[in-house]
């Protein structure tokens, strides 16, 4: 390789670092659109530079490829969530907070998610598309449900360290209380299910009844209720 050419590790670098630019933001936010609208193999460089307002050689040198643009927008959506944020500040008040209060404010958290970004829409997407390319689901799994459902079980284990909940298997019972969100606020949706999501019960019902069910199960012996 000639001294004066960037090592393929240096490259990578240095398009990481131009990802997080306002031109960047742009083609995200472009990409974003227009798979959601065309699916994976509807999109090329050309439609997500035209969308954004940009060259196609701008996309290519922030990227590369239409799959390194369909993963970073993966990241770019589960962002959102602040998964970064949420663990600090979970793990900051895990130790002090009531665990109903800190299950009701996780829950929050949740639905907030699932109700101002295209959560649902990107879900029926990663389903359609993964059967061909396994990867698809992989990294939308990677970037998203994995971390959130770790932070969620470290803080878990945190509070059963304390001694306001017992829960001697977090990992288990952090998926258990999301499933109990999931199976009203998103998968109906995903599914489609059509009038019948007007029977779903409310929101906040969802939410007290998993925190009921969840502390049924997980609050320490002698505990009051």
């Amino acid at each position: 390789m000639p001294a004066d050419t960037p090592s393929p590790s240096l490259v990578s670098e240095r398009r990481a670092g131009k990802r997080s630019s306002a031109t960047a933001l742009k083609v995200l936010n472009a990409s974003r659109a227009l798979f959601l609208e065309d699916g994976y193999d509807g999109v090329n460089l050309d439609r997500i530079a035209a969308r954004a307002g940009v060259a196609r050689q701008t996309v290519y040198n922030l990227f590369g490829s239409k799959e390194a643009v369909f993963r970073a927008t993966m990241e770019h959506h589960w962002a959102a969530f602040g998964l970064e944020e949420l663990s600090v500040r979970l793990e900051r008040d895990v130790s002090r907070v009531d665990p109903a209060d800190f299950l009701r404010r996780f829950a929050e958290m949740v639905l907030a998610f699932v109700a101002e970004t295209d959560q649902v829409a990107f879900t029926r997407l990663v389903i359609a598309e993964s059967r061909r390319l396994p990867w698809i689901a992989d990294e939308f799994y990677r970037l998203g449900k994995a971390p959130l459902a770790e932070t969620f079980a470290i803080c878990l284990r945190e509070m059963s360290q304390t001694g306001v909940i017992d829960c001697p298997h977090p990992e288990l019972a952090a998926r258990q209380f999301l499933g109990l969100l999931q199976e009203f606020v998103i998968w109906p949706q995903v599914m489609a299910i059509g009038p019948d999501l007007t029977r779903l019960p409310p929101t906040d019902l969802v939410v007290e009844e998993a925190v009921a069910m969840f502390l049924s199960r997980y609050r320490p012996a002698g505990a009051v209720a």
